[in-house]
């Protein structure tokens, strides 16, 4: 199964610039305009933003003419998204024109990287705001009401907006992301997240049990812990992730790892669907994997990025772990959930990539048989280790090639994995109706493969027993046998 190969690994091609649209709070009467692009972990961020901005005064308006306050929530994971941010503030500005009232705002990761451009340089926008400073909004739109251009960048050792509860926009109702860490520790060469986003801390497991239970109580079914590396969260009263080991004895001995905050969820809320993302191979423990053989609400499904099968490029990559270590781990998940899906992430073409480096990431492959997949050519990032220290040197054509070579091996891997579903019962949450066919609905069992089936009397929100009796290489079609236990 293909994940859109252009994209970083969690980003929703359908959702990009979709604006935000809210219930109306009679009392306000300012107009918020906000889109959001890139990863999940943006869009979760977007309604922190709302829901800190009602509390200003602000309805969220889908009219973007009517906006009196417009703010882009930006990725720097790809150029491309950059592109199309630049694209967008352009449009903005034209509108501007006829809306001279209106203020611009630029949110998230290209904020930090791009902040004297955009205010000083271009002069298109009248407010640039970093991934940690969402709550100093109030202040910063205090300044632009004022006639002054308003910056914060400032990237935090301790903000997690633990107490600020997300209003969850253009939501189905039944899947929601909750944020458990910010920032990351891990120094991928490709990456800009460290350097966007900041450290790496976690977030009180209090107040994600309380979000999750609050999500609970309004009919949501299926929630997803999300952060850039999961499996490194650790709460032990607070601070950063690299200084625990200056905590004290009581703290550490108080401590919740991952595992301990997924088994939490687990019992918090039985009926409730788990699911995580992202995970790091050099942090993912045994506990982790035993927690989810333990508690059949959480999902069996891992996505567990490698990058590329090669150790030489793996440590160019700076990536903590070895092509045998990576497999010992899915030797691991394989003995202890044996129905468990995996999918990865995977990179061709980076700097000094070779034939044989190549090979080894097919081989990888095929050991692993992946159930899907998102995968890019490489593309240099400005600001990363790579960008400063290796040279792009491989051809555009090799690069593509090579990601053809693995797109083609993913897809005869995907078939595989779906067609073992066939013949089965599995549970299905129905999310929505099909894409392509309105008399299906949609829905994921818990390997998170799509399944469709007729829909006859069930209903978006239900837990639905269906019989698998055909298949894509990405999606699971078979009929409803009745609810299941879990409604």
């Amino acid at each position: 199964m293909i994940r859109n190969e252009e994209l970083e690994k969690v980003i929703d091609e359908s959702q990009q610039g979709s604006p935000l649209a809210l219930e109306r709070d009679e009392k306000n009467d300012r107009k918020l305009y906000i889109e959001s692009y890139g990863c999940q972990m943006n869009f979760s961020d977007s309604e922190i933003v709302a829901s800190i901005l009602a509390k200003e005064g602000f309805n969220t308006t889908q009219d973007l003419a009517e906006a009196d306050l417009v703010l882009v929530n930006t990725c720097s994971i790809r150029e491309k998204a950059e592109q199309t941010v630049r694209k967008r503030l352009e449009k903005f500005n034209a509108v501007k024109k006829t809306n001279p009232g209106m203020k611009v705002g630029v949110l998230g990761c290209m904020a930090e990287r791009l902040k004297s451009k955009f205010l000083e340089e271009e002069k298109i926008v009248d407010m640039v705001v970093g991934p940690d400073a969402y709550k100093d909004l109030p202040n910063l739109i205090q300044e632009i009401d004022e006639g002054r251009n308003a910056v914060n960048v400032i990237l935090s050792k301790d903000e997690t907006y633990g107490d600020v509860a997300p209003v969850r926009l253009n939501s189905n109702g039944v899947t929601a992301y909750v944020s458990i860490t910010r920032g990351c520790d891990n120094m991928c060469t490709f990456c800009v997240v460290p350097f966007t986003r900041g450290r790496e801390r976690s977030r009180d497991p209090q107040s994600i049990l309380e979000e999750v239970n609050d999500l609970w109580e309004r009919g949501f079914k299926e929630i997803t812990l999300l952060g850039q590396n999961v499996d490194s969260y650790l709460w032990y009263g607070g601070g950063l992730k690299k200084d625990f080991e200056k905590a004290s004895e009581m703290q550490k001995a108080t401590s919740v790892n991952f595992a301990k905050l997924l088994e939490m969820v687990a019992i918090a809320q039985p009926k409730m669907r788990i699911r995580f993302s992202t995970s790091n191979p050099q942090d993912m423990t045994l506990d982790v994997i035993e927690a989810m053989s333990k508690h059949e609400n959480i999902c069996k499904y891992i996505h567990l990025p490698v990058q590329s099968g090669s150790n030489r490029v793996l440590k160019a990559m700076n990536r903590l772990h070895t092509r045998e270590e990576y497999f010992e781990l899915i030797d691991n998940i394989r003995k202890i959930i044996p129905d468990c899906a995996i999918s990865q992430d995977m990179i061709a073409g980076f700097p000094t990539e070779t034939e044989e480096d190549h090979r080894d990431t097919l081989s990888l492959m095929e050991y692993v048989k992946y159930d899907f997949g998102f995968m890019f050519a490489y593309s240099e990032r400005p600001g990363t280790l790579a960008a400063r220290k290796l040279e792009d040197d491989i051809p555009e054509d090799t690069k593509k090639r090579r990601l053809r070579e693995i797109i083609d091996l993913q897809q005869k891997h995907g078939l595989y994995r779906t067609q073992q579903h066939v013949g089965k019962v599995e549970e299905v949450l129905v999310e929505g109706s099909s894409k392509k066919s309105d008399a299906h609905w949609m829905g994921r069992n818990s390997q998170n493969t799509v399944v469709v089936f007729p829909k006859e009397n069930y209903q978006v929100g239900d837990f639905v027993n269906v019989k698998i009796n055909e298949c894509t290489s990405a999606t699971l079609i078979g009929e409803a046998q009745g609810l299941s236990k879990n409604n």
